[in-house]
C-alpha cells in the first residue's frame, strides 16, 4: 500500500533545514480520527501519516515504562527523513525518593534500545511530579548522572519542573551550569518560567480551545510564531514570565514546540498552524 496522501498539503515535501520545530504528543488518539486522519486510514500507520504533517512529535508511552529495542527502530523507519522525535522519560525515574539515586534507571533507559532511533531522536523530556520541591544537591547529582552521548552522538536533555518552589534564581543558576534547557509550560496548573538555561528552547503549550478550529485563535499563534522566531535568533523574550534577568543576546538555537493536553483533538491543526506561520516568515 502507497504512503497516505498528506490532504493538508503542508509538509508533503522534504523537510527543509528549519531550526523550528513544532509537534504535538502522540500520535494514537480516536478523536484525531475524525478531524485530522484521513477516513479509512489504519491505526497501524497514524506514526506514518502524522509525521508527514509535522516535524515532530512528543511520545508520552515512554513516561509510562521504557519500549523494546524494535519498538524504538518501527518509529524511526516509520517517519521521514528530517523528523524528529521528542521522547519522554519514565516517570519511575522522576518520582524516586532521591533523583540522585536514579542513576542506573536513567543509563536503563537510555542504553535500553534509544540508539535504533538514530537521526530521529531528539530530545529526552524529563518532567519532574508536581510534589517534588526543588533541591539543588539532589537535583545537581541527577543532572551530573545524563549522559550527554550515545554512540558518540551528542544527547539532549530538557527538564520540566512542576513545584513552585523551582522559581528560584539557585533553580536557574543550576541548570545553565548543567547547560539543561527548561521546558517552558504554558499551563494554568504548573508553573511557567520561559528563562534560557540550555542550549536549544523548548515550549508545552496547553491552552488550546474547543470551540477554535486551530485551538488558538489566530492572534495569539503569530504571537508564539514571533516567539519562536526570536528564540530560534538567540533572543530570550521579555513578555514571558522569568524568574531571573532577561539574558542577552545568544547564539541562535533549536526551537521544539508542543501542543499538549487542553482541547486535543484540536491540537493538531493548532501546530500545522503555527508551522505554517513560521515557514511563511
Amino acid at each position: 500500500m502507497p504512503a497516505p496522501a498528506a490532504t493538508h498539503g503542508l509538509f508533503a515535501a522534504t523537510p527543509d533545514t528549519s531550526t523550528i520545530r513544532v509537534g504535538i504528543g502522540g500520535w494514537n488518539y480516536a478523536p484525531w480520527r475524525n478531524n485530522f486522519y484521513p477516513a479509512k486510514l489504519v491505526q497501524r500507520r497514524e506514526l506514518e501519516y502524522a509525521s508527514r504533517q509535522l516535524r515532530t512529535i512528543e511520545i508520552n508511552g515512554t513516561y509510562y515504562g521504557a519500549q523494546k529495542p524494535a519498538t524504538y527502530a518501527k518509529w524511526a523507519a516509520d517517519t521521514p527523513a528530517g523528523f524528529i522525535f521528542s521522547l519522554k522519560a519514565p516517570r519511575y525515574i522522576a518520582e524516586g525518593r532521591r533523583l540522585a539515586d536514579a542513576g542506573k534507571g536513567v543509563s536503563g533507559f537510555v542504553h535500553g534500545g534509544l540508539a535504533e532511533m538514530g537521526d530521529r531522536l531528539g530530545p529526552i523530556l524529563w518532567q519532574l511530579p508536581p510534589s517534588r520541591p526543588f533541591d539543588a544537591d539532589d537535583l545537581a547529582a541527577f543532572l551530573d548522572n545524563l549522559p550527554r552521548e550515545l554512540n558518540g552522538q551528542p544527547l539532549r536533555h530538557v527538564l520540566e519542573v512542576r513545584h513552585p518552589s523551582f522559581l528560584d534564581e539557585r533553580y536557574v543558576a543550576l541548570a545553565r551550569r548543567q547547560h539543561i534547557p527548561t521546558v517552558f509550560t504554558d499551563s494554568p496548573d504548573y508553573p511557567s518560567l520561559a528563562d534560557l538555561t540550555g542550549d536549544f528552547s523548548y515550549a508545552r503549550l496547553m491552552r488550546s480551545a474547543d470551540n477554535v478550529p486551530t485551538g488558538y485563535v489566530p492572534a495569539e499563534l503569530d504571537r508564539w510564531a514571533t516567539r519562536a522566531r526570536d528564540w530560534a535568533a538567540g533572543n530570550d523574550i521579555d513578555d514571558l514570565p522569568h524568574v531571573a534577568a532577561v539574558e542577552p543576546e545568544a547564539p541562535p538555537r533549536d526551537v521544539f514546540i508542543f501542543f499538549i493536553s487542553a482541547a486535543k483533538q484540536r491540537n493538531p491543526a493548532a501546530a500545522m498552524a503555527l508551522q505554517s506561520r513560521i515557514d511563511a516568515s
